[in-house]
């Protein structure tokens, strides 16, 4: 049975003396590694909540993006009613460290999850995605074996065509599951992104709007048949604002906006200078004028937001903060190669020189990290990433 402790004892662990050391300087730090300036997180775990309670909507944070416990406390202790997550093992993290409302979105289709899912939902309030007959035959068999009824939200695909039923047969699906007597259908949720009409957009207003839009008709839809839906959960971090102000939304699940990223600032969510996470490295190398080649490869940045591609068009594998005209324009394992601008060169980059560069995604770069640096003002302080590598 799973043992939830109070947050806010101390943990007499690795994980605690961890979080406690403390590094005075930029320079104290091995490279490569993942910084985040807690200030600027603070003003964006600040700035959404004000914005989403104004809209009269819950937030649901995704931890996707952090992965730690303490930050999602401090996004509840905000205004957040709980937290999102894709994993079990993400949940259970989550729930060991405090977190007492947790939605797994994502639909669980084997039996082992399903177990450990009820387990947790014996511990915490929880929800649990579903998107499929089969899938909702499952829970309901398992959940029935323990005589346990577990809560679910159904899924939809409003044109991301990733999980999600489609849009046209969720009534139903929706009823099919009302009949199972394990199952508590208690609404609809979707994950879409900056899509509009079915593509990639910068509009990411009307792509919320439009979003928002299409999931309160399903929402009226699926009470004309009376099946009661209380909630209608969408948004991500480009178009949870605009998802918001759809009236009959309930709620909304940014994730990126804790730490914003280079995709988030091309998109207009926000500047390059919200963005709080950043990657440190050291120049390793001066094959040439126009080269340097420093100690962060792909196994140290996402690679998942390629440079070039629609709608972002970005340039390399992420914004160098100190150099204006150069790119991160190739990585391998272990190295990144800069390609030097004309105004880069000028700057007389030496080996042994260390640069910031915020990634494009920051979401997958912090999985790749067992730890951060969290940087206040100019000490720097090393947090685990507890629920990194949580994949099953």
């Amino acid at each position: 049975m799973l043992s939830i402790p109070n947050p806010f004892e101390a943990l007499n662990s690795l994980e605690t003396l961890e979080i406690l050391e403390t590094f005075e300087s930029l320079e104290a730090l091995e490279t490569p590694c993942l910084i985040i300036d807690a200030q600027r997180m603070d003003r964006n775990i600040q700035s959404m909540a004000e914005m989403i309670r104004k809209q009269r909507v819950n937030l649901r944070p995704h931890a996707k993006t952090h992965k730690i416990p303490a930050i999602t406390l401090q996004q509840i202790e905000a205004g957040a009613v709980g937290i999102t997550v894709a994993k079990v093992s993400e949940a259970e993290v989550m729930a060991a460290h405090g977190i007492r409302d947790i939605f797994i979105a994502y639909p669980l289709v084997t039996a082992s999850k399903i177990e450990r899912a009820i387990r947790l939902s014996r511990q915490i309030e929880l929800l649990v995605g579903v998107d499929s007959l089969a899938g909702a035959q499952l829970l309901e068999k398992i959940a029935g074996r323990h005589g346990h009824t577990l809560q679910v939200r159904l899924e939809i695909d409003t044109g991301l065509r990733r999980t999600g039923v489609l849009y046209e047969q969720a009534s139903e699906l929706a009823a099919e599951i009302t009949r199972m007597p394990h199952l508590r259908l208690t609404g609809i949720y979707t994950f879409r992104g900056s899509l509009l009409a079915g593509k990639p957009t910068l509009d990411v207003a009307a792509a919320g709007k439009e979003e928002g839009t299409l999931m309160v008709q399903l929402a009226e839809r699926l009470r004309a048949q009376g099946i009661a839906i209380a909630d209608v959960s969408v948004g991500s971090t480009p178009t949870a604002l605009y998802a918001a102000a759809v009236e009959g939304v309930t709620e909304v699940r940014p994730g990126t906006y804790v730490f914003h990223d280079r995709m988030q600032a091309r998109l207009g969510v926000c500047s390059l200078e919200d963005c709080a996470g950043s990657v440190l490295v050291t120049v390793v190398s001066r094959p040439s004028e126009d080269l340097a080649i420093v100690d962060g490869g792909s196994k140290t940045f996402a690679t998942d937001i390629q440079p070039g591609t629609d709608p972002l068009q970005l340039r390399g594998f992420g914004h160098i903060l100190e150099l204006a005209d150069a790119q991160l324009v190739r990585l391998t394992e272990e190295h990144g190669m800069i390609e030097l601008g004309p105004q880069a060169q000028a700057a007389n980059l030496r080996i042994g020189d260390k640069l910031r560069i915020i990634p494009n995604h920051i979401c997958s770069t912090v999985n790749l990290h067992n730890h951060v640096m969290m940087q206040r003002d100019q000490a720097y302080k090393r947090m685990p990433v507890l629920a990194r590598g949580m994949l099953e």
